[in-house]
């Protein structure tokens, strides 16, 4: 099996460089969409009432599969990486909305009375002390998410918006086993390797805990 796998990369490295590029593409594209509720999870996090409202509807689509959605999707928005970034933009923004309201309501309360007191206004204390403060549990929710689309991308194959779910599908197709175990071993390195840079760039982004 290693024999045909390494034959595999041998003949098919430009092909497999260009799915690993389409697989990282797919994958940060749902990210950073993602990340556009960051200021949604900043409003919920000031009441009761507006986090049910916010974060409800992305909470009860969360429950159908992605690849049930990616289909769903399909009448809509037809094939290819439009709909397979919807998907994974709906499975990456509950994390991100949760840890960002968990986030900005666990901030001391002493924090925000000591910098009012010294006269900061309320948008300084927006970002000179919730924001820094919210920032741990905000980043640690995208690191959540970027690791779980890394994961779920594999399915973007199955609408040919490509990625490394293709090698598996194609696997699949051909009953090759070689195929099966390389494209899941990628899939499971990316997202290995996703999480540890974004460990790194968190470190450095938030020197100050670690000092």
């Amino acid at each position: 099996m290693i024999a045909d796998m390494a034959e595999y990369i041998s003949t098919h490295g430009d092909q497999l460089i260009n799915q690993i590029l389409t697989h990282i593409g797919i994958s940060l594209f749902a990210l950073v969409v993602a990340g556009a509720i960051i200021p949604c999870g900043y409003l919920a996090s000031r009441s009761d009432r507006a986090e049910t409202i916010i974060s409800a509807p992305f909470e009860m689509l969360r429950v159908v599969p992605s690849l049930a959605f990616l289909i769903l999707l399909i009448p809509v928005m037809g094939t290819g990486v439009l709909p397979a970034v919807t998907a994974l933009t709906i499975l990456a923004v509950p994390p991100v909305l949760l840890n960002t309201i968990v986030g900005f309501r666990t901030i001391p309360d002493f924090m925000i009375e000591s910098a009012a007191g010294i006269g900061m206004t309320d948008r300084e204390i927006l970002w000179k002390v919730k924001v820094p403060a919210a920032l741990p549990m905000i980043l640690a929710g995208l690191r959540t998410a970027l690791v779980e689309v890394v994961a779920s991308t594999t399915i973007a194959a199955k609408i040919g918006a490509g990625g490394l779910g293709e090698i598996i599908f194609t696997g699949l197709g051909l009953n090759r086993t070689d195929l099966l175990v390389l494209g899941g071993l990628l899939v499971a390195a990316l997202s290995l390797l996703s999480g540890l840079i974004f460990d790194i760039i968190s470190r450095k982004l938030l020197r100050y805990k670690y000092c």
